[in-house]
């Protein structure tokens, strides 16, 4: 029986493969259509993609267009073409804005932008573009079923970014202790801080902030020594006004003494 049940499933199986062929070699866009919605219907995306391809452009204005469009960018979709699905989408909207597909075709091609999105250590061109495209679909669909998920996926994109300008300050931070370049990391923790005012790592940085401000004031030459020390002084402020209970609390006061006993020096002369 066994045995029966592997005969007639090989049998099914190059029938399938014999119609997606011929399908691939006739000149015939109906039977294109037909087997490529049929391969559609049972997830055979790739396949289905193939006669999409060879048939798009023939179907263009035509009745069944919108339904071939929709299942073509669907399809690359499922199988994580992500590029050329967000383009489609994009197109399928613009084509078709009253399809009843329309909401869920811009919500995915918008989508398509999160999973191109790479690590946060990376460009993150298509963060941004993620970001834009979302935000889009947001403003022309605020009442959509995919509000929920849409502004997840805006949180997680604006997470990578965030995550990677503090890794870019903290990378600056590092530097300046073999470069001396203490303002480019005290500016690049300045934008951060600006940019994420309610960050995870708000704390950290702060922290990163004074540390450096406090390295640049004690290394400085004598004539600049004093202003950059009262900054430093401002900057350790800033860290206790966020928390008082910082764990960064008895090195930042130890810092604190030393500026104070520089500024006591500077107020005798």
């Amino acid at each position: 029986m066994a045995r029966f049940f592997y005969i007639l499933l090989s049998a099914l199986l190059l029938v399938s493969c014999s119609e997606f062929q011929k399908a691939l070699k006739t000149t015939d866009v109906k039977t294109k259509y037909e087997v490529a919605t049929q391969l559609y219907e049972k997830e055979k995306y790739n396949k289905a993609i193939r006669l999409f391809e060879q048939i798009s452009n023939s179907y263009r204005g035509k009745p069944q267009a919108e339904k071939l469009f929709y299942m073509y960018s669907m399809a690359l979709y499922k199988t994580k073409t992500y590029h050329t699905a967000s383009y489609q989408f994009e197109s399928f909207t613009a084509q078709y804005p009253t399809s009843t597909k329309a909401e869920e075709a811009a919500f995915l091609g918008a989508k398509s932008y999160y999973f191109l999105a790479p690590r946060y250590s990376l460009d993150q061109v298509d963060t941004y573009k993620g970001l834009e495209k979302l935000q889009s679909f947001i403003d022309r669909y605020p009442n959509s079923q995919y509000m929920t998920e849409a502004n997840q996926l805006v949180k997680e994109l604006r997470e990578k970014l965030e995550k990677k300008a503090f890794e870019i300050a903290k990378q600056y931070r590092m530097t300046a202790e073999y470069f001396g370049d203490y303002n480019a990391a005290i500016k690049s923790f300045d934008n951060f801080l600006i940019d994420f005012p309610g960050s995870i790592y708000r704390e950290e940085a702060l922290w990163l902030k004074f540390d450096a401000a406090y390295q640049l004031a004690v290394n400085s030459v004598s004539y600049r020594m004093e202003e950059r020390l009262k900054n430093a002084k401002e900057d350790y402020y800033d860290l206790i006004k966020f928390s008082s209970e910082t764990k960064y609390r008895g090195q930042a006061d130890k810092m604190l003494a030393k500026i104070d006993t520089e500024l006591q020096n500077f107020s005798k002369k």
